[in-house]
């Protein structure tokens, strides 16, 4: 059975989509840590990053490095990173905009954004990503 991300993936269910490539994609997280929280993502659906060959693995943390500069540019923040795995079983990087530490804990409540909301986050680093 497919992943959500792989569906999001073959656009079989809405993404805010920021960045994608031949072999990886990016989206907002739509329960985000803060504004910008993003997801980065291979195409191919391995649930775990340690299990990706080196190829994939590689082509992977190079794509979310590109997704976090245009990330800082929109948010003038650092951009934290984290792998954790567990939710769905597809590996993913989350990039996450933030000031203090204590922004990087996900046991905080998610924020509640509007699909409005998301998607001019959306655009702005799309546009930055282009850039």
């Amino acid at each position: 059975m497919s992943s959500i991300f792989t569906k999001i993936i073959n656009r079989e269910i809405p993404a805010h989509i920021v960045a994608e490539d031949d072999e990886n994609i990016a989206f907002l997280d739509i329960n985000p840590l803060t504004v910008g929280h993003t997801l980065v993502v291979p195409r191919q659906e391995v649930d775990y990053l340690f299990d990706l060959d080196d190829k994939t693995y590689t082509s992977l943390n190079l794509f979310a490095k590109k997704v976090a500069v245009a990330l800082k540019k929109v948010t003038g923040r650092r951009i934290g990173t984290a792998v954790i795995g567990i939710e769905v079983p597809h590996t993913h990087i989350h990039l996450i905009p933030f000031t203090r530490m204590s922004e990087l804990n996900f046991a905080n409540p998610k924020l509640q954004l509007s699909n409005e909301e998301l998607a001019e986050t959306a655009a702005k680093i799309r546009d930055a990503f282009k850039s």
